[in-house]
């Protein structure tokens, strides 16, 4: 058959969708692009993702952030040809910071069968309601370090982040080891600010130290900061533990403006609204609960900062570093979770990540352990907002 022949033999409609993906394949990869089949294929499934989190109030800093980091790692799985060759796609909700709010996101995302998990809800109260709501679907990287939450029965829920017991145990040993033992607390009176105050209490004891002064907030949302700063400042702590989140900054700028000295050390979840100073928050140390967004010795890190840059985004920050880290999560359950994922099996895909290292990070769920790490680290706002660890 001569070449002018076969140009004009007619071929079977699948053949030719075939011979069109490969040519796609091959031109891909003479680009260096390598895309999966899979991944080019008109059925591929769509695996999608939700989370509800505060895109509009207080805590905006947080939860932009959790969605920026884990916006990213997507968009870099998906490009690498997702899972399975099933792209997945995040689907975020705002909630406000408002528990009833969460809890309607939640059961609206739930709805939708594709849906196979809610990822880091934002907030104590929030994460309650999230995980309540939806008992058959993964929720997983709640932010919020509250033990009380995490001793309640949740098979559905997969904390990736260390809790505030131990985040404030690095804290007052920090401070121990290098002789500062007047501290005191700054915390909200809310279940956040109970937990944290027990979490403060406990940590005091192990040291043997007395707290020099314990101030409150009327509420994680309040900026009524002003009469603790100013009970603080008198006291003159060396070190003040703030036990805030999205009304950190104000505290801060309200005790320095009570005339107060003291050295402050922060919980993760005041990073948002401490970074958001500027300048005014340099030499404001902290509890971090993943590695910092700028220390390259982590694989993770390197792997979180190159999709960041290629998603668009040019500033790193912790709240979007733990959003890249607790996507990472949920991808390795996923993969576990087999060739046609669904949320039960996703669930038992979670319980098997043991002893997996993420790049720096280690993590060990199991059918009796949800609570997947334990790491803690301090950092220092350097200048430029650089984290030094």
């Amino acid at each position: 058959m001569s070449a002018d022949h076969a140009s004009k033999v007619s071929l079977p409609a699948g053949a030719l969708r075939r011979r069109a993906v490969l040519r796609m394949a091959a031109a891909s990869a003479a680009a260096g692009l390598a895309v999966p089949l899979r991944a080019q294929s008109t059925g591929s499934r769509v695996i999608r993702v939700g989370t509800t989190l505060d895109n509009s109030g207080v805590e905006k800093a947080n939860g932009s952030g959790l969605f920026q980091g884990s916006n990213a790692y997507f968009d870099a799985l998906n490009k690498a040809g997702g899972i399975n060759g099933s792209k997945v796609e995040l689907v975020m909700k705002d909630d406000g910071f408002k528990p009833d709010v969460a809890k309607a996101n939640a059961l609206a995302l739930a709805e939708d069968p594709a849906v196979l998990a809610i990822l880091h809800p934002l907030g104590t109260r929030q994460t309650a309601e999230v995980i309540g709501a939806v008992p058959g679907l993964a929720v997983v990287g709640p932010n919020t370090g509250t033990v009380a939450l995490r001793k309640k029965p949740s098979p559905n829920a997969f904390w990736v982040r260390a809790n505030y017991d131990q985040e404030i145990e690095r804290l007052v040993a920090q401070a121990a080891s290098v002789g500062q033992t007047r501290i005191g607390l700054v915390h909200p009176k809310d279940p956040l600010g109970q937990s944290l105050l027990a979490g403060f209490t406990a940590a005091m004891g192990r040291h043997k130290i007395e707290p020099v002064v314990i101030a409150t907030t009327p509420g994680t949302t309040s900026m009524e900061v002003d009469p603790a700063a100013k009970e603080i400042a008198k006291a003159a702590p060396q070190i003040v533990i703030v036990g805030l989140a999205g009304t950190a900054a104000a505290f801060i700028k309200a005790l320095r403006a009570a005339g107060g000295n003291s050295t402050i050390y922060g919980i993760s979840i005041s990073a948002g609204s401490i970074f958001g100073m500027g300048d005014e928050a340099r030499g404001v140390g902290f509890s971090i609960a993943v590695p910092s967004p700028f220390s390259a010795r982590y694989e993770i890190v390197r792997r979180y900062q190159a999709d960041m840059l290629a998603a668009g985004h040019k500033t790193f920050s912790l709240p979007s570093m733990e959003g890249y880290v607790d996507a990472c999560v949920l991808a390795e359950g996923l993969r576990r979770a087999g060739a046609s994922p669904t949320r039960a099996s996703l669930i038992a895909g979670l319980e098997r990540i043991e002893g997996w290292d993420a790049g720096g990070m280690r993590f060990n769920f199991s059918r009796g352990n949800h609570e997947g790490s334990s790491f803690v680290d301090v950092a220092i706002i350097g200048s430029g907002g650089r984290l030094l660890t």
